[in-house]
C-alpha cells in the first residue's frame, strides 16, 4: 500500500487556496512552488530578486528537512521568473550555489506575473528518495 505523507507550513494561503506545500506518494516527493514567505506566511521582499530567491530556497529547504531528504535527491524542479532575462544571471548563480555539483532536470519559464505583488520567483521540485542523500 502508498503511503501517502503531506507537509504544510501551516501559513493561511494552504487553507484559502486548498493545498499543501508537499506531498509524498511512495518514493516520490512532490513540492508546491514554493515563494518568498516568512513564518507567518508574511510575503518578503517585494521586488527584490536575490532576497526572494534566498528564502525561496531555504522555504525548499524546510520541506526536504521535513522528510529527511536532501538536495542531492531533487530529481527535477520547474523555475517561474518574472523579467526572465533580466534575472536569468542570477538565477544561474543561486542555482549552482543551493545545487553545489548536483543537477537535476530543470525547466525555466518566463512569466509576466505571480500570486503576489513584487512577486519574482517562485520554485517547485520533484524529490526522488530512492537516490543516495
Amino acid at each position: 500500500m502508498t503511503v501517502i505523507d503531506v507537509f504544510n507550513h501551516d501559513v493561511p494561503a494552504e487553507n484559502d487556496f486548498g493545498y499543501s506545500q508537499a506531498i509524498r506518494s511512495g518514493e516520490l516527493i512532490h513540492v508546491s512552488g514554493q515563494v518568498s514567505l516568512d513564518e507567518a506566511g508574511a510575503f518578503l521582499h517585494a521586488d527584490d530578486f536575490a532576497a526572494q530567491l534566498r528564502q525561496t530556497y531555504a522555504n525548499l529547504d524546510k520541506v526536504l528537512d521535513h522528510y529527511g531528504v536532501t538536495r542531492n535527491q531533487v530529481v527535477s524542479q520547474v523555475l517561474y521568473l518574472v523579467d526572465l532575462r533580466q534575472n536569468a544571471a542570477a538565477t544561474a548563480e543561486g542555482n549552482l550555489a543551493y545545487f553545489g555539483g548536483h543537477r537535476p532536470a530543470s525547466t525555466v519559464l518566463g512569466v509576466t506575473e505571480l500570486a503576489f505583488p513584487g512577486q519574482v520567483v517562485e520554485i517547485s521540485f520533484v524529490v526522488d528518495t530512492r537516490l543516495p542523500a
